[in-house]
């Protein structure tokens, strides 16, 4: 498939990391704005490689996660339904080595041997320019780009739902997922509790915690299950904060993000922290353990997040 960066012409459809504008009658390409750079797509792709989960739900839900030729990275069976585990089954895994802070490990070579028409996700070493230089189309998740502003909400899961479904011809299909979507959203939401939340990512073993403030996907999720995000005054998507810090801001339930292993080990990295007895979310054993991709990035996966955390923490409990 022919792909290239280039300014578009008014018959080009143009669509935006935060959804798409109408699509000119004559129109025989797409163009998607990612990350602050044009790709136009000339033909639907049917070749793509993933190097990150990510897209994997939406993909599914429009019906084209046949396309993917290659998958690299990790794909816990934990986030998804049997359909979904059925065909990420059949699609070959090139790799799926990390380094200690799990960030894949894959060669130019490998991903350029599949010969995709796109690939979804960058990685430190498959840099856009470094594959759009063998005309190889890159798309990531917009909260994702490299110095990204894009400030995540459920509307975000919408839009790139969208985005999808017109860059891979499935308009229709991606309506129809949307609809489905947010009549999900309008039965989980709850209404404000009183109750404060954090969301937190600590390192097992000892180590740096991690905190989400109000430009994560884990803010508008907090916000959606009820809950007060109490790093909600912080503008910085995530950011280390102190076992002192933490206390002073005490919680009452606290939800732990982690990307692999014995999610017990994640609840004891939080435990183990200097003075975490006196925590009101420990003491009332209010600590829930998710798995990172269920909150962060913004996609359907962070509304099966939702939906655990509101049946973990429930109104009026």
């Amino acid at each position: 498939m022919k792909a290239r960066l280039a300014a578009v012409s008014a018959a080009t459809l143009v669509i935006s990391g935060c959804g798409a504008q109408a699509q000119a009658p004559d129109a025989q390409s797409v163009t998607v704005t990612n990350c602050g750079v044009e790709v136009t797509f000339d033909t639907v792709p049917e070749r793509v490689v993933l190097l990150k989960s990510a897209a994997v739900p939406y993909l599914h839900d429009l019906g084209v996660l046949d396309r993917v030729t290659a998958r690299a990275g990790q794909y816990p069976t934990e986030y998804y339904d049997a359909a979904t585990l059925a065909e990420l089954e059949k699609i070959p895994l090139l790799t799926d080595k990390t380094d200690t802070s799990g960030h894949l490990q894959i060669s130019k070579e490998v991903v350029i041997s599949q010969q995709p028409d796109l690939v979804l996700g960058e990685v430190d070493n498959l840099s856009r320019d470094t594959l759009s230089a063998v005309d190889i189309p890159l798309l990531e998740e917009p909260v994702l780009c490299p110095d990204s502003t894009v400030v995540p909400s459920f509307d975000s899961i919408y839009d790139q739902m969208s985005t999808y479904g017109r860059v891979f011809g499935r308009a229709e299909a991606a309506e129809t997922a949307v609809a489905a979507l947010k009549e999900r959203m309008a039965k989980i939401q709850s209404s404000p509790s009183g109750r404060t939340a954090a969301v937190l990512y600590p390192t097992v073993g000892g180590g740096v915690t991690y905190a989400y403030g109000s430009t994560s996907m884990a803010h508008p999720q907090l916000q959606a299950a009820g809950f007060t995000n109490v790093f909600g005054d912080a503008t910085d998507r995530v950011f280390e904060v102190t076992p002192e810090e933490l206390l002073g801001r005490n919680p009452d339930v606290i939800v732990l993000l982690y990307s692999d292993g014995d999610p017990a080990a994640v609840q004891n990295a939080l435990t183990g922290l200097p003075g975490a007895e006196k925590l009101t979310a420990v003491q009332n054993g209010d600590v829930m353990p998710q798995l990172f991709n269920f909150t962060e990035p913004a996609s359907p996966l962070s509304i099966d997040g939702l939906e655990k955390i509101v049946a973990r923490f429930p109104a009026g409990a």
